[in-house]
């Protein structure tokens, strides 16, 4: 029973191991998510300039065109022989300019907007930097405490294999059937008078008396395996004085 103890000690903490191994990614996914956010974010300001870029390409292409339809109109002004046609071209041109004028407006606009958004870029990329580096560090001592976990899970499962054929076989395949009907926890457990400290419930007396004359029993309401610690100090120290 000594040894077999001895082992589910150790199987509660590889189990307490795997615990930590399933939650520490969690962390890392909680600082990739933050990540992504600063990232999409810069991304956003990054596509706010590219807008303002466009807009500004596209006022400077619609002013060249203008232009060039004003310089066409003028070359047929010199053509123009009736008084209406002279008039009509004059207003065309007019109307031109003005709407040049307007993209010019236009222009000066987006170039200090262009101007304010190419700043902010700038001190939003600074800030996400730094939120990003300290993401990463966050991100690598989760990493190094994730191998920690699965290197201190590796050597107690190397510290397990010799105790399972210490364990009499009988007794270890119950532990195991036990162990895969209980998603945690112990399944050898001391009673606490006649109760199984496991469920908490009362055990038959009859299962009491033969757990505390040394004999493994199982509790009636739970499963799990019954040992009395007094009964188990007393059975080593008897071992201890027969060798």
């Amino acid at each position: 029973m000594k040894t077999l103890l001895r082992l589910q000690e150790l199987d509660l903490r590889i189990e307490t191991c795997k615990a930590r191994e399933s939650e520490i990614p969690k962390q890392k996914e909680k600082f990739l998510v933050q990540k992504e956010r600063f990232e999409a974010e810069l991304a956003e300001r990054e596509e706010a300039i590219k807008r303002l870029q466009l807009a500004q390409r596209e006022c400077e292409g619609d002013i060249e065109q203008k232009q060039a339809q004003v310089a066409k109109y003028d070359e047929q002004l010199f053509a123009v022989k009736k008084n209406e046609e002279y008039q009509a071209l004059l207003h065309e041109i007019d109307l031109l300019k003005k709407q040049i004028g307007t993209q010019e407006e236009r222009i000066i606009s987006l170039m200090v907007e262009l101007d304010d958004a190419k700043a902010r870029f700038e001190e939003d990329q600074k800030r996400v930097k730094a939120e990003i580096e300290a993401l990463d560090k966050q991100c690598a001592e989760v990493d190094a405490e994730l191998s920690e976990a699965v290197k201190d899970r590796a050597a107690l499962e190397e510290k397990r294999e010799p105790l399972l054929e210490q364990v009499e076989p009988g007794l270890l395949s119950k532990y195991r059937r036990i162990r895969a009907n209980k998603t945690t926890g112990p399944a050898v457990v001391p009673l606490r008078g006649e109760i199984c400290s496991g469920c908490n419930m009362n055990v038959r007396p009859q299962i009491v008396n033969e757990v505390l004359a040394g004999e493994i029993r199982a509790c009636s309401q739970c499963g799990r395996l019954l040992y009395d610690r007094e009964t188990l100090s007393k059975h080593e120290q008897n071992a201890g004085t027969s060798a």
